[in-house]
């Protein structure tokens, strides 16, 4: 492991491994940009389950929303390659909070993409935002714990 590599798993507690395929590349030979948004979209998900978020989302029908989502490509994705996809929240706002995601390339050793996606959590039956309880931000300092705390 390079030391890049060593900073990446130390940023991000939630990194799910993809291989890439050969159907995701377009006509100039890398991956397809909307094939990263998946990839964030994988991650997101996977953050979730690991936190009270989708169970929140199934006993009371709050749960969250991709409100803005964000992508900078640095370096081109080609096949063959393993990627790590990441994701931390590191912010959070009254009524959600900032998802940000990267993409690590083993083939280049290097970060190829980073973004970020805008959490709104939503009351299913009424629409409305919902506040992030107390107990929410006390669950994703426990799973992100030794990352800076979040508060509100």
């Amino acid at each position: 492991m390079t030391e890049t590599l060593n900073q990446f798993q130390r940023q991000y507690p939630l990194i799910i491994d993809f291989d890439l395929r050969w159907g995701e590349m377009d006509a100039f030979n890398h991956i397809n940009n909307v094939a990263y948004f998946r990839y964030f979209e994988c991650a997101r998900i996977a953050y979730f389950e690991q936190t009270q978020i989708m169970s929140d989302m199934r006993k009371q029908m709050i749960g969250p929303i991709l409100a803005e989502t964000q992508c900078q490509y640095r370096r081109p994705l080609t096949y063959p390659d393993r990627i790590k996809v990441g994701a931390v929240i590191d912010e959070l706002h009254s009524h959600g909070f900032m998802q940000r995601y990267a993409i690590y390339s083993t083939e280049q050793d290097a970060i190829a993409t980073q973004g970020y996606g805008r959490i709104v959590l939503l009351d299913y039956k009424t629409q409305q935002k919902v506040a992030v309880s107390d107990a929410l931000i006390e669950d994703l300092n426990h799973f992100q714990k030794d990352l800076k705390a979040l508060s509100l």
